[in-house]
Order: structure tokens, then C-alpha cells, then sequence
């Protein structure tokens, strides 16, 4: 088991298969050879998925940020009550909704089998890094809290980073991006 900084209910591990032999009748795809370019396909696929993720963890933080912020009390009133709050959260919202509208975009378009890869990759990028800046905002907004494991927002600090990795890195996507431009 590896220990990693985020996803905890999700065990990850290395398995090592030496000197395996598989039937040919076992052979996944049909096709000797042709694995990495069978995975390769479904990266559309996975890319949306991940931007769904996003998407929802973003409206989750948000959520439990604006229940948090109308309860806690500073200076006799209620975060939630400061214009700086308020405007942040406002900013908040409407990144997420404007993600949100991108990827469902997005998801009926891999429905529909109209999705391409650069299309895919720009969900990826755009929804995991809107979801690093969203959730370190929410973070930020539970002041100390936010950095005790006891609160949800803590957790999906640190869930939130491996999304910009997973699937392929930010980086990754840019080129993807780039050679459709």
C-alpha cells in the first residue's frame, strides 16, 4: 500500500507480475501489442469523468463553505456577513457554474460521440485547475478549521491535488491543446 496525501478511501498500491503468461484466449482487446493504444482511446472518456469530479468536489466545498461561513462568528456577526466574504463566494459560484456548463458540454458531447481529444483535454485542465483555485478559496474562508482533517474541506484540500495529475498532468493537456491549435 502506498500512503498517499489525498484520496485515503481509495487503496493504491504497486503489483509486480514477473514471468506471467496469459492465453491468448485471456488477451484483452484481441489484439497482441496494442494495450497502450486501447487505453489511449478512452482517455476522452476519462478526461470528462475527471472534469465531472471536479466539478462536483467544487460545488461540495462550496457548499459546505457557505454553511459554514453563515455560522461562524467573528467581530459580533457572521462571516458570511463581510463583503470580502461575500464577494469571494460570489466568485466562487460563478467559477463553478461557469465549469459546470463547460462540462456538461462536454459529457453530451461524448454521448453523442462528438467529443474530441483536445476538447476532452480542455474539460480536464480547465475543471481540475478551477477546482485547485475553488477549494484552496473555500479552505482559506474556514480560516484555521480549515486545516484540521475533522472538516470536509480539509479532506478535499488535499483530494483536489492529485486531479491536476491523474489522467495526465496540466501540462499534459496543454500539449494536447496546443498541437490542435
Amino acid at each position: 500500500m502506498l500512503d498517499k496525501i489525498g484520496l485515503k478511501a481509495q487503496d493504491t498500491c504497486e503489483l509486480f507480475f514477473d514471468e506471467v503468461l496469459v492465453p491468448a484466449a485471456n488477451l484483452l482487446g484481441g489484439v497482441e501489442g496494442r494495450g497502450f493504444y486501447q487505453l489511449m482511446s478512452d482517455l476522452p472518456y476519462e478526461r470528462t469523468i475527471i472534469g465531472v469530479m471536479a466539478v462536483a468536489a467544487m460545488e461540495g466545498a462550496l457548499e459546505a463553505t457557505l454553511a459554514f461561513v453563515r455560522e461562524r462568528k467573528a467581530f459580533g456577526k457572521s462571516i458570511a456577513e463581510f463583503q470580502n466574504t461575500k464577494y469571494r463566494l460570489a466568485e466562487l459560484a460563478t467559477i463553478t457554474k461557469v465549469t459546470r456548463s463547460f462540462v456538461d458540454q462536454c459529457v453530451e458531447a461524448l454521448v453523442s460521440g462528438t467529443l474530441d481529444a483536445a476538447t476532452a483535454s480542455m474539460a480536464k485542465l480547465w475543471a481540475s485547475e478551477q477546482q485547485g483555485k475553488v477549494i484552496d478559496e473555500c479552505l482559506q474562508l474556514h480560516g484555521g478549521y480549515g486545516s484540521m482533517n475533522e472538516y470536509l474541506i480539509a479532506r478535499m484540500y488535499a483530494d483536489a491535488r492529485v486531479q491536476r495529475i491523474y489522467g495526465g498532468t496540466s501540462e499534459m493537456m496543454k500539449e494536447v491543446i496546443s498541437r490542435e491549435l
